[in-house]
């Protein structure tokens, strides 16, 4: 009888350091200066690594105003975004040529002398 008890707490620590380590690998997998999110529901749900600095834009901060409204403030875990994915892609595109469009007038400019 003590032996099947040993079993089942040898299983379950085998299976709570699996988990563990593909935390520490899916965390590994998100660059410094980015923030792994979930966008989606049901099946059609996907993983999006973003800038930080994508948190500081009006169109993201509506897709947020949309998670607080549909999951609460209060989420535990990662981000969810509980639009489609196509129209996450849709203002992801336009937050990254709007920072991009940016960047490269910061360069030009830095480049002229005036």
């Amino acid at each position: 009888m003590g032996s099947g008890g040993g079993e089942r707490s040898s299983s379950r620590n085998f299976h709570l350091h699996l988990s563990l380590k593909k935390q520490q690998q899916v965390i590994r997998d998100v660059p410094k200066g980015c923030l792994a999110i979930k966008v989606g529901q049901g099946e059609e749900q996907q993983r999006f690594v973003v800038p930080v600095i994508y948190f500081n834009h009006p169109l993201f901060m509506q897709l947020l105003k949309e998670a607080e409204e549909e999951y609460g403030f209060d989420q535990k875990g990662t981000i969810t975004i509980p639009c489609h994915v196509e129209e996450f892609r849709y203002v992801q595109g336009m937050i990254d040529r709007e920072q991009s469009f940016h960047h490269q007038n910061q360069h030009h400019i830095g480049c002229f002398r005036v």
